[in-house]
């Protein structure tokens, strides 16, 4: 503790100081008195005071970043525009993304969905509005960090649209895949056929993998905000309900949604195709019954995970491939109790299909009559044990295997109500047979 003497000293010295310091304003130079015998000593507070050029170079080190933060902010409101993409340009430094995902991007992904459809946080839409312009982190691998709520805002937003699809109806195709198309060139050549107008194309594109070469032509732009996805687990089913939400959410005339995947085919021109998905009226969905890994995959996840909301009985096999109504596939992306049993990671992976169980199990459930029991997608599962169909290879792809995989028909899980239904895709065909299928594609893939 200090003693009054010493304190006294210390405000005889604070004011020899101002007087050092200020001078009088006059011609005549007076000098300062001095204070004999007295020597300065500051208190904790007047030292905290005292304009030192230690304490100064702090003060501009903290108030730094906030001068850059007033500076570079604008003080206009943000707006959205319908047509606005949302496309996020956050730096890479500012986030701890595991190794896997920084991998090179040639090609940023844009999700082509209104924005004001969706309820983002204020605080996203701050970072979005703060990101350099120039970034080029694609935000399919930036929506999982930034954002985990994304997926419930996004389907919660498809939820409220109109399950009546507007004029003209159009056909929504949407790609699952890890790689590269490795038969874009021949979906070019299909998608180029008629009017942009009758169709859109949507990718859900796995950010954990790098794509050379990148989406172009008619899949320019079209990749949307995707997440990793792994066999045996539930991203396969929970990036179709995404592609679904986003298609639905785009554009309003879309009445008809396909799935398909990298090594699929078109077996017909595109006109047929379109014709043949909307004649009907109906989903296209194979439901199967008494398949015999059925149980398997019932308590793939134990013995009474599925109970009480999917009981045995009730639970249904089928292709992942179909094509849904815009009524189903409303009704798909507002679904929430049977989705939370079929998100359920399982305990025997070797029977974990639920891209395959989910989609006709729900259906099922929901609205058998609106839909017909069996996949438009040919498939050849003769010898095959492992999960995988055969693969086409180069040298079988001709103008007879096309033409004969027209002429089969499709398995209609509830035995049919006598119409036929024609195949419109075909899988799985190597990435190297897109040659000799370019080479018969004019003659014969798109002739019928």
């Amino acid at each position: 503790m200090q003693n009054p003497t010493s304190e006294r000293a210390c405000h005889a010295s604070e004011n020899q100081t101002l007087i050092l310091e200020n001078p009088p304003h006059s011609h005549s130079q007076q000098k300062p008195k001095k204070i004999k015998n007295k020597k300065p000593k500051f208190t904790k507070f007047s030292k905290m005071l005292s304009p030192n050029p230690l304490f100064l170079l702090c003060a501009l080190l903290l108030c730094l970043p906030l001068a850059i933060v007033f500076t570079t902010t604008p003080n206009t409101k943000h707006t959205t525009h319908p047509t606005t993409p949302i496309i996020l340009n956050i730096p890479k430094n500012n986030i701890n993304i595991p190794q896997k995902f920084s991998k090179k991007r040639t090609t940023p992904l844009i999700l082509n969905t209104p924005k004001n459809n969706l309820s983002i946080p204020e605080n996203l839409n701050k970072k979005l509005s703060l990101a350099p312009s120039g970034s080029r982190m694609p935000p399919s691998l930036l929506l999982p960090y930034l954002y985990k709520d994304y997926d419930d805002a996004l389907l919660k937003a498809a939820t409220r649209v109109n399950e009546r699809p507007t004029r003209p109806n159009k056909t929504a195709f949407m790609f699952i895949t890890t790689v590269p198309l490795p038969f874009a060139p021949l979906w070019e050549s299909y998608f180029n056929q008629t009017s942009k107008n009758l169709f859109n194309i949507y990718v859900h594109a796995d950010p954990t993998f790098s794509y050379d070469p990148p989406f172009s032509g008619v899949f320019h732009n079209r990749v949307i905000p995707s997440k990793p996805t792994k066999r045996h687990t539930p991203t396969l089913a929970a990036a179709a309900r995404r592609l679904l939400a986003h298609a639905l959410l785009h554009d309003s005339s879309n009445s008809i949604f396909v799935l398909l995947t990298p090594s699929c085919i078109p077996l017909h021109s595109l006109n047929f195709t379109l014709h043949a998905l909307h004649r009907r009226g109906k989903s296209f969905v194979e439901i199967l019954l008494n398949e015999t890994t059925q149980y398997d995959r019932w308590a793939a996840r134990g013995a009474h995970a599925m109970l009480p909301e999917v009981r045995f009985k009730e639970f249904r096999v089928g292709s992942q491939f179909w094509a849904l109504t815009r009524r189903h596939a409303r009704m798909v992306v507002s679904e929430r109790v049977l989705w939370r049993k079929f998100n359920v990671p399982c305990e025997r992976w070797y029977a974990c299909y639920p891209e395959e169980n989910y989609f006709p199990t729900l259906l099922n459930m929901w609205d058998p009559r609106g839909c017909v029991h069996a996949t438009l997608t040919h498939v050849n599962w003769t010898g095959r044990w492992d999960g995988h169909p055969r693969t086409y290879e180069a040298w079988e792809v001709g103008p007879e295997l096309i033409r004969g995989m027209r002429e089969e028909t499709p398995k209609y899980g509830d035995g049919g109500d006598g119409e036929r239904d024609p195949f419109l895709f075909a899988r799985k065909f190597a990435p190297d047979a897109l040659q000799p299928l370019m080479r018969i594609a004019n003659d014969v893939i798109f002739s019928a």
